[in-house]
């Protein structure tokens, strides 16, 4: 198990942009931080690349923590969406 503290070592917009692929950014954004909440990004989300540039700066803004396992990708503590992949 690789772990890595976002804080400290934090994802560069490639690596976002790579470990969100297809997958709508907007799920990656954490609606409880406070640029989140400032910025309205919940009625007025970023466009694309200007989110992982937010977050590529913003470590915070990413909701966590992001568990990679069984080639499924989760977001945020989902007690249930675990048990199921772990």
């Amino acid at each position: 198990m690789n772990e890595r503290d976002l804080g400290k070592q934090r994802l560069s917009v490639e690596e976002l942009r790579a470990l969100i692929g297809d997958r709508d950014y907007r799920q990656f954004l954490n609606p409880r931080n406070e640029l989140f909440r400032k910025m309205n990004m919940k009625t007025n989300p970023p466009a694309k690349e200007e989110a992982l540039r937010l977050m590529a700066k913003e470590p915070n803004l990413i909701r966590r923590p992001i568990v990679q396992a069984g080639g499924k990708l989760l977001l945020g503590f989902d007690a249930e969406a675990w048990k199921k992949a772990l």
